[in-house]
């Protein structure tokens, strides 16, 4: 870690906060958002596991499972990160480091929520699905957040197997088993993480090289980044069009993927060429409408054609 970051002044403790600690700040801990995308996947896996709609109970136990160890890898996340996060823009203000929230307590605080969540899924839905959202909240609060963020440029290509797992687990806790078009879908995730994050860290290359954090822009530069987004994004097109090669899916799926992959190629060229921190900020918010408008292609397409 860079020495900017040891040497920022000590926070203040929780009860020096100016405001009182409400829900909020807990529910900001588990980072909301983030849970919401992947829990949009993890239904779109179990949508898709099985003919018809699965009962409501493995749609409300299973996704409210996966959802509490989300957010207890992310409350990890923050309190591994509070350092790095207080020279952040973006994230500077974020409970734990602002020491609204002491680390202790959010520790406490994920490992209820992740007790809970093992809990709900051991007894509600099935221990393969159980186990499998764990090893999904140890790769990205371990293996990811502690060591590859800090280790290497490639951060995100390695770590980026934890985050492409909602849909497998939402399959799983339908059927109970891992099957191949489940892990089609952890692919289409896995090969869209690059691109995706690697906009984001050009729009944001200062505040990580601030951070002592070497993604992919601070260690080797824009135009190298550009040149593998464009790449990784021609990978994510072929791969999105498993789903169709294999059988998974029909027409309506084809023509969208193809037009949406299309539509990402285009902002990848585009940043290539003009190397804009605004063209990569609106590359990195259509790669989100991307994935979610992909999924979602994917699920009228097996409604349509089951």
């Amino acid at each position: 870690m860079s020495e900017r970051v040891e040497a920022l002044p000590a926070q203040t403790t929780a009860h020096e906060s100016s405001t009182p600690i409400s829900w909020r700040d807990y529910l900001e801990l588990t980072k909301p958002r983030v849970v919401a995308l992947m829990i949009l996947t993890s239904v779109i896996g179990m949508l898709l596991a099985a003919p018809g709609v699965p009962g409501w109970e493995v749609l409300l136990y299973g996704n409210l499972g996966i959802a509490l160890l989300a957010g207890a890898a992310a409350v990890v996340n923050h309190v591994v990160d509070q350092k790095i996060d207080t020279v952040m823009a973006r994230t500077r203000k974020r409970p734990v480091a602002t020491g609204k929230i002491s680390p202790v307590d959010a520790i406490l605080f994920a490992t209820l929520l992740a007790t809970i969540g093992m809990a709900v899924l051991m007894w509600q839905v099935n221990e393969l699905t159980a186990w499998l959202t764990l090893a999904s909240l140890v790769g990205y609060a371990g293996v990811y957040t502690l060591f590859l963020k800090r280790a290497t440029p490639q951060n995100i290509t390695i770590g980026g197997l934890a985050g492409a797992m909602p849909p497998l687990l939402g399959w799983t806790a339908v059927t109970g088993q891992v099957e191949g078009h489940a892990l089609l879908l952890v692919l289409i995730i896995f090969a869209w993480t690059p691109p995706h994050f690697w906009a984001l860290a050009i729009h944001r290359k200062e505040e990580y090289a601030k951070a002592g954090i070497p993604m992919l822009p601070v260690t080797h530069g824009n135009k190298y980044t550009e040149l593998h987004i464009l790449l990784y994004t021609f990978m994510l097109l072929a791969v999105s069009l498993l789903p169709f090669v294999t059988g998974m899916s029909g027409g309506i799926y084809l023509v969208g993927a193809l037009a949406l992959g299309l539509r990402f190629l285009h902002y990848a060229v585009r940043l290539l060429k003009g190397d804009d921190r605004r063209v990569a900020l609106t590359t990195f918010k259509y790669s989100i409408t991307y994935l979610m408008a992909l999924f979602v292609v994917l699920l009228v397409d097996h409604f349509v054609f089951f």
